[in-house]
């Protein structure tokens, strides 16, 4: 039998609710796998009360730099606000960490070429967390939606439509172009239509709309975009945070059969049906069934397949080029909405507005503007 691999040293960058909730759970759940070394925390304060509720005497700083000098963590998690990740990501990367960063994984595809580069030269990866691609569900969907077996994808509805009040913004780092890259077309519904992405693969053109209908802020609090794919399948995408009766919803009509996802922000495999179309016999339905265990979509079933991925010596899911395609998506979005015209896949290259900043610098849009 081969020898079990040494537990993985870990730091966490910011202590906040994420951290404290969704990191620390998922690092529990992989305990004898990880070992937590380090928290990082500008706030004093708050990272005394993070360490006084972990196990262990962890180490605590200030900064990222001397945190990184200091412990040398195997694997860095980073739940800080967006417009720090770029910057803490390729610290982490250059001192060979890797890296499960929260999303968005940066606020523009220029800042995740810095990334790339920092991957390319330490040979350390850096992941963004989705989480609902994990889940025992989705990956049944995407093995049956891929092998060709409920037919052709043909039409797709993704929604995220949910409700965030003023005191939501209050926070200042929200609804701002340069600190959160973007309203919920980057910091909630790009969750949902990661997971789209994950499930049809390749897009090849967009066209979109988006707005700010209720909040004080510099980003759109509502977006629609009209998508079509690579395989010639058409999908609806809606990003709100003006919708009362909140959900998540991804719809796939394919040649054979309907499969539905519902849920609000994660889900088990109850949350997907599947509804042969008229011509499909009942035993080849009863075939597509639901897999055996049931994984919830969650960062501990990530942080697994992250950990996988470094045992067998393999870029991690959710680095590379999964995690360009997703900010490629929004990049797209933005563009295709303020410009008012068709984008296509890869048109987004350096030199375009577009590349540097969500908004492209679109004078309407712009932090020293509004629509």
């Amino acid at each position: 039998m081969a020898p079990r691999p040494a537990r993985r040293r870990v730091a966490v960058i910011g202590t906040g609710a994420i951290v404290t909730g969704s990191h620390l759970s998922a690092l529990a759940a992989h305990a004898d796998r990880t070992e937590l070394v380090a928290a990082v925390d500008v706030d004093p304060v708050r990272l005394d009360a993070f360490r006084a509720q972990v196990p262990g005497d962890i180490a605590g700083y200030a900064s990222t730099g001397a945190m990184l000098d200091a412990v040398r963590p195997d694997l860095v998690l980073i739940g800080t606000p967006p417009a720090l990740h770029r910057e803490q990501t390729v610290a982490a990367l250059k001192a060979g960490a890797w890296v499960l960063c929260e999303k968005p994984l940066c606020l523009s595809l220029a800042e995740y070429d810095d990334i790339a580069a920092a991957e390319e030269a330490s040979g350390a990866y850096a992941s963004v967390v989705f989480q609902h691609r994990y889940g025992s569900g989705a990956a049944h969907a995407r093995a049956l939606i891929r092998s060709g077996e409920l037919g052709a994808p043909l039409v797709a509805h993704c929604q995220t439509t949910w409700h965030r009040d003023a005191a939501y913004y209050a926070v200042p780092w929200r609804g701002r172009w340069t600190t959160e890259g973007g309203g919920p077309t980057m910091g909630h519904g790009i969750h949902q239509y990661d997971l789209l992405l994950h499930l049809l693969g390749p897009w090849a053109e967009i066209r979109a709309m988006a707005s700010r209908l209720v909040h004080d802020t510099e980003s759109e609090d509502v977006s629609t975009a009209l998508v079509r794919f690579g395989s010639g399948a058409l999908a609806t995408v809606v990003n709100s945070v003006l919708s009362p009766d909140e959900v998540s919803r991804i719809r796939v009509d394919c040649a054979d059969a309907t499969v539905e996802l519902t849920h609000l922000y994660g889900h088990r495999n109850a949350d997907w049906s599947y509804t042969p179309a008229r011509h499909v016999r009942p035993e080849r339905a009863a075939a597509w069934g639901g897999p055996a265990a049931d994984v919830p979509s969650s960062h501990a079933a990530q942080l697994g397949a992250v950990l996988d991925a470094w045992d067998a010596g393999t870029r991690p899911p959710g680095s590379g080029p999964e995690a360009r395609a997703t900010l490629e998506f929004a990049a797209a979005l933005y563009k295709a909405a303020f410009t008012g015209r068709p984008v296509r896949a890869g048109e987004i290259v350096a030199g375009d507005p577009f590349h540097s900043a969500m908004h492209g610098d679109h004078p309407d849009w712009a932090p020293e503007g509004r629509a």
